[in-house]
């Protein structure tokens, strides 16, 4: 794995942990020698983690709609910053820059990027691994609700297996660095 997407809050939350444990992951990255892709911004938990890694010598690149840009969010200490035109490209964009997936803590935009990455990966769009880093517990709700699914036979469960889902970033990392495709039958359940 040579580059991992990062979804996360342009929040840091409540919880001052959340930030920690976000530059602790940016700087485990640089010190594997994988480069961060994200979401551009230098705010919350976003600009946590692409100033951890830079700070341990990783390469960090940066992908920022124009309306963000304007807003003055962006990162401009980065290795590489691509502003593009919309929300739709920004995604194409980290996923095509990306090796796989790993969502933090982050609201609305983190669990919408997180699972559209999930979705393309169950009709077999890409193959690469998707992961939640469990910081502090904060999917531990969301994976009983995703095993939920499974169970109300709205997911089967190959499909809820693209996830992996771990409170340890190092764990987490060797899975996803370690991940083997597996075909999915979507309308199996």
């Amino acid at each position: 794995m040579q580059r991992l997407c990062v979804f996360c809050g342009s929040s840091s939350g409540k919880e001052p942990g959340y930030a920690a444990d976000a530059a602790a992951l940016g700087t485990l990255l640089a010190e594997r020698g994988i480069g961060v892709v994200y979401g551009g911004g230098r705010v919350g938990l976003m600009g946590t983690v692409a100033d951890a890694a830079l700070a341990a010598g990783g390469e960090v690149t940066g992908v920022i709609p124009e309306q963000l840009m304007r807003a003055e969010i962006a990162h401009h200490g980065l290795t590489e910053l691509h502003v593009v035109a919309d929300m739709h490209e920004r995604k194409a964009t980290m996923a095509r820059l990306s090796d796989g997936f790993l969502a933090l803590p982050g609201g609305a935009g983190t669990l919408e990027e997180l699972f559209e990455v999930w979705t393309w990966a169950q009709l077999g769009l890409h193959t690469k691994p998707v992961g939640m880093l469990d910081v502090r517990g904060y999917y531990s709700r969301l994976a009983e609700f995703l095993d939920h699914t499974v169970t109300e036979g709205f997911l089967n469960h190959a499909t809820r297996d693209l996830v992996t889902i771990d409170p340890d970033p190092h764990t987490l990392l060797e899975a996803l660095t370690h991940h083997t495709p597996t075909p999915i039958n979507k309308w199996a359940v």
